[in-house]
């Protein structure tokens, strides 16, 4: 069937292992959207939608309240300054955060294109709003001031586009708008901004054969600029997702609960109930970094990638407390980001001796370490059912400087004596990680290292197609 040809189209494809391992091994990538529906900044970034599609009553209220009878959504376009944005200034933050990539929303549903596409006349950063390439300056920032990857999103439908609701109209019979507008827009990105990551959305009207997925993913695999290093998602058609593609998303905020033998991602939002930027957000309404850590700390010991999105404003700004949650993490991985970048799954992702712990793996150095990722701070003792220590057992805390003591447990386990440490040594704030080094268990899970190091399954040899 159609699911097996894109298939087909990944398989087509070989890359060393190599090369895309930056994508497992870089666990913390960052999620940025930003658009039109930045100015109104109310209710979420489907605004539009709400207002004129839906009809929610908040969002007609919210109009009649504050802007003229005839106003319309493209009327936000010119209000769409972006005069304080400094693409330096946002790489200084993400490279602070400790993240390895950026995914920038290059077209979110309303259509707007952050980057000047010859195929959104006057819609487009360049020719209404901005007057910049808000795409293309970020990329170079981005490239020039760090060592992350660059991303873009794109949404492969939207919602008013007159050829995309005449296609629909014919039950995705005709492809007018793939054909002058999804596609076209995709290949332009590709070829201009040479991203790491191509991130799909807005699929999940049409099956794949209608948006030549098959057809896009076979030429970014073997003939774009960036075929030996790019990575996907799975959002090509409303019959791939968590099926087909790349690293899974699955869903929005997507944490399967338990291991899925694939490559996934949790894309999770600061602001717990908007992508783009809320005028109203309250400061409950945004994450802790307790919450941020606990979130990082369960995906990876599941073997995911945590995109943690923030919508800047219309005038260009990450506003401080979102810039906090994110050196906050970058300080809190400078001391444990061992446990988190290049780790890989255990036999056991979290405890039943104590409940908030979850375990990763390192494999890459001398003997193999399993580390503890402790949510609460433990009181004179720890007990861990799932390790065994052996006489060459070592555990330490890390970012401290003595080793700790244990004893093991006779049914398996070990109890590790917390040392009394003054507040002004404590090795961070929020949340804090035990590495145990030459367990007698610390195989890791087995079957995972084929898919994890290789982001997919879908990266054959050659000589095996």
């Amino acid at each position: 069937g159609n699911a097996d040809c894109l298939i087909l189209a990944l398989l087509r494809k070989t890359v060393s292992v190599f090369h895309t391992a930056w994508y497992d091994d870089g666990k913390i990538g960052i999620f940025i959207h930003w658009g039109v529906f930045s100015v109104p900044a109310f209710g979420s970034e489907w605004f539009w939608w709400n207002w004129q599609g839906s009809k929610t009553p908040a969002y007609t209220y919210y109009m009649q309240q504050n802007y003229r009878p005839d106003f319309t959504y493209a009327d936000f376009g010119p209000m769409f300054h972006a005069e304080f944005y400094k693409p330096d200034d946002w790489a200084d933050i993400f490279q602070a955060s400790g993240a390895n990539y950026v995914v920038l929303v290059s077209k979110h549903h309303e259509g707007f294109t952050n980057w000047p596409s010859k195929y959104s006349f006057n819609w487009n950063a360049m020719d209404v709003g901005p007057k910049r390439d808000l795409v293309g300056d970020l990329a170079n920032s981005i490239r020039s001031k760090t060592n992350l990857k660059f991303g873009v999103y794109h949404s492969m439908f939207e919602w008013f586009h007159p050829l995309f609701l005449q296609d629909q109209a014919n039950n995705f019979k005709t492809q007018d708008f793939v054909r002058t507008k999804t596609m076209p827009e995709l290949y332009e990105l590709v070829n201009t901004y040479k991203p790491d990551i191509v991130w799909s959305d807005g699929e999940w009207m049409a099956p794949d054969t209608y948006w030549n997925s098959t057809e896009f993913i076979a030429w970014l695999y073997n003939d774009s600029p960036v075929k030996d290093t790019v990575v996907v998602n799975d959002r090509w058609g409303n019959n791939t997702r968590c099926a087909h593609g790349g690293f899974w998303d699955c869903d929005d905020r997507f944490t399967p609960g338990k291991l899925i033998g694939h490559k996934w991602e949790n894309c999770m939002t600061l602001d717990k109930y908007s992508w783009g930027f809320r005028a109203n957000a309250k400061l409950q309404d945004i994450l802790t970094i307790e919450d941020l850590l606990s979130e990082l700390a369960n995906t990876v010991s599941l073997g995911g990638n945590l995109l943690i999105n923030v919508g800047p404003t219309s005038f260009g700004q990450i506003l401080p407390v979102y810039e906090e949650r994110f050196r906050q993490l970058g300080a809190w991985l400078k001391v444990n980001g061992e446990a988190i970048y290049k780790s890989g799954i255990w036999t056991y992702q979290s405890d039943n001796a104590t409940a908030h712990v979850w375990y990763t793996t390192r494999t890459d150095g001398p003997q193999p370490v399993v580390y503890a990722i402790l949510l609460n701070w433990p009181r004179n003792f720890l007990v861990l059912s799932r390790p065994n220590a052996d006489s060459g057992t070592k555990i330490s805390l890390l970012g401290y400087p003595s080793p700790l003591t244990f004893t093991s447990l006779s049914g398996g386990g070990v109890n590790i004596t917390i040392p009394v440490i003054p507040a002004n040594e404590m090795p961070c704030e929020w949340a804090w990680v035990i590495k145990m080094e030459g367990l007698a268990n610390h195989q890791p899970y087995v079957s995972w290292d084929a898919i994890s190091r290789n982001v997919e399954s879908i990266r054959m040899r050659k000589d095996s197609v």
